[in-house]
């Protein structure tokens, strides 16, 4: 065998060369104590509020409570293989997600990491996940409709691009069907869509992606999921993370909606983080600053001005009472921070109401300026029509000689009701919308059974689209309900009543 000379002394040259002599120096503390996925760290004078620490494992924490002589940090996963004494070092960063078109159709945790069988996210950019909420100055009024394809929420409790509507009500009364019916409605409108769920059930949220994957909409959704078997410090996060994504989108002039799954079990897991660090429990045991937690998570949903890219981000935070008490601590909280909410009645929903929407307690502090022109005109009239109903339905239970009027106010009512009804993931586009709602607004509907008028709409919409194109196009273009139109459309009403017997 020969030894070739030349080659080592070049391969030596080479070396000695690129040597660097310069040293690095990385910040090293100890696990003074671990457990419970919180660890107290001494050692580390420079670290910073939210900065990541590595521990000796490979695992990462977040320092939370900068204490004189320590620093509380949060786990993030297990702690297991972290033992007392163990070092830790700064890694100089804050928490952050890949972000970008690459996490479309996917399901990752709240780090991150993806959890579907699609193999390794490339993403190009970072984000950290937690950012300042836009300026006044950055934002523009919120103006144009996000259609959630549900007739009670865009006739009664419209929705904006850019707005925040809290969907608040008793477990199991279709919260989560709102926001899944939403996400369903934005397909072929550009819209990319965001459901972060926070401490659900694997098989609930598995359920939702076959739902998503069914309709299709899973090509345009990123799902973020930090499940309930997940550890309270990645349930923290997610909301942030999934916020990051969605921002991101934003930023680049696109418009997208996001669903927080929601925030009870979020300030449940910050309140367990809060109580394992030492910090002093207030009221319903809850950290002082919970209140901050999620008024700097909402007001990052926006409607950005056209100088800043014109984006928008809107959010629809899913919140869950107890016994129907929207005025306890958490739902109080978030009904303070966002534009209005939809609140959702166990009784009606055991009544057959369903969406379960109870106008009442609904709002949208946005309003008609997030309808189009020709839903506005008819919503109005509807919602004080719906309100009277309600109120004579309750007195009619005590009197039997009813006139001709109060009969008449409690049928139109019943057809309100009726039209309201929906079943699940099944949205209705805006422009049939309008068709059943003029048909239910000109009275075309009084000399209609109840039992039928679900029929009666279905028979309409598909006459309309299939032999009358023309109205749906005008509907689309202009969203104007004009003299010419309004005879057409009684028309067609007229004719699919000679067609059918709705008696």
């Amino acid at each position: 065998m020969q030894i070739n000379t030349d080659e080592i002394s070049k391969e030596l040259k080479k070396q000695i060369e690129t040597y660097s002599s310069r040293l690095d120096f990385s910040e090293v503390g100890a696990v003074r104590q671990i457990g419970d996925g919180i660890a107290q760290v001494v050692g580390l004078k420079s670290a910073m509020s939210g900065e990541l620490l590595e521990f000796s494992n490979g695992t990462h924490g977040m320092a939370m409570n900068l204490n004189e002589d320590s620093i509380g940090v949060v786990v993030m996963g297990s702690d297991e293989g972290i033992k007392e004494g163990d070092p830790v070092k700064l890694t100089g960063e804050m928490a952050k997600v890949p972000v970008g078109d690459a996490l479309q159709g996917r399901v990752i945790n709240a780090l991150g990491d993806p959890l579907d069988d699609k193999g390794t996210i490339e993403a190009d950019t970072f984000r950290n996940i937690e950012s300042p909420a836009p300026s006044v100055i950055m934002r523009s009024e919120v103006n144009q409709p996000l259609q959630t394809g549900i007739k009670a929420i865009d006739t009664l409790v419209p929705i904006g691009k850019g707005q925040r509507e809290l969907i608040i009500g008793d477990r199991e009364t279709g919260k989560t069907a709102i926001g899944i019916d939403a996400i369903i409605n934005q397909k072929g409108k550009n819209v990319n869509c965001v459901y972060v769920a926070i401490g659900q059930k694997i098989s609930t949220v598995a359920r939702i992606i076959n739902v998503l994957q069914e309709t299709e909409a899973m090509e345009y959704t990123t799902v973020v999921l930090a499940s309930a078997s997940d550890s309270a410090s990645l349930q923290y996060i997610s909301p942030y993370a999934g916020c990051a994504i969605a921002e991101e989108w934003m930023e680049k002039g696109k418009d997208v909606l996001i669903v927080y799954d929601d925030l009870s079990k979020h300030a449940t897991a910050y309140r367990a983080i809060s109580l394992l660090l030492h910090r002093p429990p207030g009221r319903e045991a809850y950290p002082g600053d919970v209140f901050y937690l999620h008024s700097r998570l909402l007001e990052r949903a926006a409607c950005m001005s056209e100088e800043y890219g014109g984006g928008t981000l809107t959010a629809l935070p899913v919140v869950e009472t107890q016994e129907g008490d929207i005025s306890a601590y958490i739902p109080t909280n978030i009904i303070s921070i966002t534009d209005g909410q939809i609140y959702l009645e166990t009784d009606l929903f055991h009544n057959g109401v369903r969406p379960a929407i109870n106008p009442g307690l609904s709002v949208s502090r946005v309003g008609g300026s997030a309808q189009i022109s020709a839903i506005k005109e008819m919503a109005g009239p509807l919602r004080i029509e719906f309100a009277q109903y309600n109120e004579l339905a309750a007195f009619s239970q005590f009197g039997s000689d009813l006139n001709q009027d109060t009969l008449d106010r409690l049928k139109f009512g019943e057809s309100i009701m009726e039209v309201l009804k929906q079943p699940q993931y099944k949205p209705v586009a805006v422009e049939d919308q309008v068709l059943i709602l003029y048909a239910l607004s000109n009275k075309f509907m009084m000399d209609i059974d109840i039992r039928h008028i679900r029929i009666f709409e279905k028979d309409l919409i598909h006459y309309v689209n299939n032999n009358h194109p023309d109205i749906i196009k005008e509907l689309s273009d202009t969203g104007k309900m004009t003299g010419d139109l309004s005879k057409k459309i009684d028309a067609a009403i007229t004719e699919v009543k000679k067609q059918h017997d709705y008696s």
